[in-house]
């Protein structure tokens, strides 16, 4: 399954991706195995060589690839994220200490802030568009998206809420927790429908958004309102709930990267898709503890 994460869609775990080699023993009755004499036979059991919707039995418990070197692992995704979340809180906690928010600093902080968190997005997808993931990129892009959460989280909670940096980490935290033991314990579904779901949700989002911003810049003010009030209290909720649905997407797309034997350097692939998940969270719930504040 393609995860909605556009880091993973593009060229993650998804199909045609070259994995096809991997775990393609034929089963018993089942299609013919790509080999060299028939290079156009479609590999049977893997997901990322064919269509993910076309077995059913991918939702169940996905077949294991066999023990190999070079395979990526789960304990390669946990440090690879936990490098590049270091790398982000590093940064982070530099810009806090060293770009000041004060009245007599805020332009020129807001304005570094503004500029590394363009920066990053471009990072992001330069990341996004090439075929092999690359460690110095994304850990760049991380130094860079750091700078950006220093100086938003700062300003937030200096000049708007008191604490409010601390509340959406932990806020971050308690959601990442709840997701991971909810899609352990089997409690969320991820299947075509929860991602067709998803999908659209995101996309009807994300041009509310997009709207909401245009009429912003054009009328000024907060233009349709989706950012302030009760509605923006509503669209805040809505976006965390949203941030939890791409993590269960998430954690399948890495669960099947190792089931079916991804290679190890796509663990940064995983770890880059994963910060980029919880940075959404993360400002999710930094907007909405700001609205509720400002109100």
């Amino acid at each position: 399954m393609r995860s909605s994460n556009p880091v993973f869609s593009r060229r993650g775990f998804g199909r045609d991706n070259g994995y096809a080699g991997f775990n393609t023993a034929p089963q018993a009755g089942g299609p013919a195995v790509a080999t060299q004499a028939n290079p156009y036979a479609q590999p049977t059991g893997n997901p990322y060589a064919q269509n993910p919707y076309a077995q059913q039995q991918q939702y169940g418990a996905p077949p294991q690839a066999p023990a190999a070197a070079g395979r990526m692992t789960i304990d390669d995704v946990v440090m690879r994220t936990g490098t590049t979340l270091g790398v982000l809180i590093v940064t982070a906690a530099l810009a806090w200490a060293l770009l000041p928010v004060d009245d007599a600093n805020i332009g020129r902080s807001y304005g570094i802030g503004i500029g590394s968190a363009l920066i990053a997005m471009v990072l992001g997808f330069v990341q996004a568009f090439k075929r092999k993931a690359s460690p110095a990129l994304i850990l760049t892009y991380a130094a860079f998206e750091g700078v950006f959460l220093g100086v938003i989280s700062s300003v937030v909670d200096n000049r708007i809420a008191d604490g409010a940096a601390m509340q959406a980490v932990l806020g971050t935290m308690a959601v990442f927790a709840g997701v991971l033991v909810a899609y352990k314990a089997g409690w969320i579904r991820v299947n075509r429908r929860f991602y067709g779901f998803v999908m659209a949700a995101a996309l009807g989002f994300i041009l509310l958004m997009a709207v909401n911003l245009l009429f912003a810049v054009i009328g000024g003010g907060d233009g349709l309102g989706f950012r302030s009030g009760a509605l923006g209290v509503l669209f805040g909720v809505v976006g965390i709930i949203l941030g939890a649905c791409f993590l269960a997407l998430d954690f399948k797309q890495v669960e099947d990267g190792i089931a079916y034997g991804a290679p190890r350097e796509e663990a940064w692939l995983a770890a880059f898709g994963l910060t980029l998940t919880l940075v959404w969270i993360y400002l999710e719930f930094l907007r909405l503890i700001s609205i509720l504040n400002s109100d």
